[in-house]
């Protein structure tokens, strides 16, 4: 599968992980982005090896280094020079690669809590604008990720067209902190961002909590389902 994109793989000060991604393709969410909580999060892209990933999230330790993990795991894998790879950990440097086979323009950049990469691009300010805006920016780690998309599409962005974005962030928990695909759509950046836009303050701290394993106070889950029900009865439902 040619997975022609660009991405970005980031982290924040809080322990979230998270990877953000578009490209010209149907359902970009189901192959390309992966995360492992407090582990690393993954960018896997161009003629692509879906089992890069897997292989790389069930070998690195949390007190493994990234890169030494990603340069073992491409080193078994005959054509990697056609692939594209980024990953990050909750510290030390983010690792990036580009495959010398992969379709121009392709490139990566990597900085202290970032790195992006793209290919078959109008041309590298695409990877510029994607890292500009996540090191401009103090919103939250999802906010930051799907900006740094705009500015990445608004820089020129697949050579191809627009087809499909996703964003997935967790923080260290099994379960998505966010979790959002747009699989089929004219403007999917433009969509993702309105979706992301639609969790509320609100709904970001339920989210939150509702991805934790220690379960919630009983009075407060019989406070919850009160509001439920007021807000039900109120719309007559």
């Amino acid at each position: 599968m040619l997975l022609s994109t660009f991405s970005i793989v980031g982290r924040d000060s809080n322990g979230l992980l998270g990877v953000a991604v578009t490209s010209r393709v149907l359902a970009v969410g189901a192959h390309c982005p992966h995360v492992r909580e407090g582990t690393a999060a993954v960018a896997s892209q161009a003629y692509l090896n879906p089992y890069l990933a897997y292989d790389f999230l069930g070998q690195l330790s949390p007190s493994a280094v990234v890169e030494d993990t990603a340069e073992a795991v491409l080193a078994s894998d005959p054509g990697r020079e056609w692939r594209q790879f980024l990953a990050i950990g909750p510290k030390g440097e983010p690792f990036a690669f580009t495959g010398a086979e992969t379709d121009p323009w392709a490139g990566h950049r990597v900085t202290a809590d970032c790195a992006a990469a793209g290919n078959l691009l109008v041309g590298p300010e695409t990877v510029e604008a994607l890292i500009d805006s996540f090191e401009s920016s103090s919103e939250p780690l999802a906010t930051r990720l799907v900006r740094a998309l705009v500015a990445g599409q608004a820089a020129g962005g697949d050579r191809r067209g627009r087809q499909s974005a996703a964003l997935l962030v967790k923080a260290n928990e099994t379960a998505p902190y966010v979790d959002l695909r747009v699989d089929d759509h004219p403007d999917p950046v433009a969509e993702l961002t309105r979706l992301l836009d639609l969790l509320t303050p609100e709904l970001d701290r339920a989210m939150l909590r509702a991805t934790s394993r220690s379960p919630r106070p009983l009075a407060e889950l019989r406070e919850r389902q009160a509001q439920v029900r007021a807000q039900l009865e109120a719309e007559g439902k």
